[in-house]
């Protein structure tokens, strides 16, 4: 490895540590490189710059292959605690099958404990989103020890929440609000986004059901003469004919945690059909910083 020179010898890579061995050291980076995303060529000219010495694309997916036990025992381990919270969602990326690039769902599980720390507890592929895909992840996580499932958060796939109903049938759910916010803009203009989305957050900030049916039927009021639609989507999203809020006292360790799927921020294009990127409103889409964030 070719090493710039100092005069007072303080340079350091921070590749490797001072003193490790070049080859466990290498393989060691290759793997956070892979981990962390990045492809096989740009591996290659890293390397190439760091080493002298290029690796094939074919040998590093050979090294990095040493990863896959790892993985399976990952995704295999019992789940032994209980797990209140369960947030599910999926996203398309590209794979290599037969010769051929196709797009196939990513399923992922993330489950919120009583302290509120998140563990991702499953991680699938399946070549689409149906209810019999998300019916055997869900199982899967059943038989592997997941219980104590109270509140599951998703987007409003059908599939998805008839696989929910019947796995978890004793569970509360509620759609993802981040996917509800991306489909509702698709029903105003873009001059109102920003208005939408503060008003919207609102609601889900509140944390007193009298507040919150105060708040609805003022929005519902201001916005039924211009947005029929949007205001249709709101109904069914708050849930008019039942009760307005599918949970009314939430634990407050895990109240910021149950809102909205984890898998599929803001700058994710997730599965839920239809929608825009929410990436340029991330400050509207934080969490309010104050015990009050105002009324709209």
């Amino acid at each position: 490895m070719r090493v710039p020179q100092d005069r007072a010898g303080e340079f350091s890579t921070e590749v490797f540590e001072r003193y490790q061995r070049s080859e466990k050291a290498l393989t060691a980076a290759l793997f956070e490189m892979y981990v962390q995303g990045v492809s096989t060529r740009k591996v290659k000219a890293i390397t190439e710059e760091l080493c002298g010495h290029g690796f094939s694309a074919s040998t590093v997916s050979a090294i990095v292959r040493k990863l896959d036990d790892s993985l399976a025992e990952f995704a295999r381990r019992r789940l032994e605690q209980p797990f209140p919270y369960l947030i599910v969602d999926a996203r398309y990326e590209k794979v290599r099958e037969g010769g051929s690039v196709g797009s196939q769902a990513v399923l992922v599980a993330v489950a919120v404990d009583w302290d509120g720390r998140r563990q991702i507890v499953g991680v699938e592929m399946a070549n689409r989103e149906s209810a019999s895909s998300w019916r055997e992840f869900l199982t899967g996580l059943r038989e592997r020890g997941l219980h104590g499932v109270e509140f599951v958060v998703s987007d409003d796939h059908a599939g998805l929440k008839k696989a929910i109903r019947e796995v978890f049938p004793e569970a509360g759910w509620q759609r993802c609000y981040v996917h509800f916010l991306r489909n509702a803009l698709d029903y105003v203009p873009r001059k109102v986004d920003d208005d939408c989305l503060r008003e919207l957050r609102w609601m889900y900030d509140r944390r007193e059901l009298k507040e919150v049916r105060q708040d609805l039927a003022a929005w519902l009021a201001k916005a039924q003469g211009k947005y029929a639609k949007l205001v249709q989507l709101g109904g069914r999203q708050y849930g008019r004919n039942a009760g307005l809020l599918p949970v009314a006292d939430p634990a407050p360790q895990a109240s910021e945690e149950y809102q909205h799927a984890g898998a599929a921020e803001p700058g994710d294009q997730a599965a839920d059909p239809g929608g825009q990127d929410l990436s340029q409103y991330g400050e509207l889409l934080a969490p309010c910083p104050g015990a009050d964030c105002g009324n709209p």
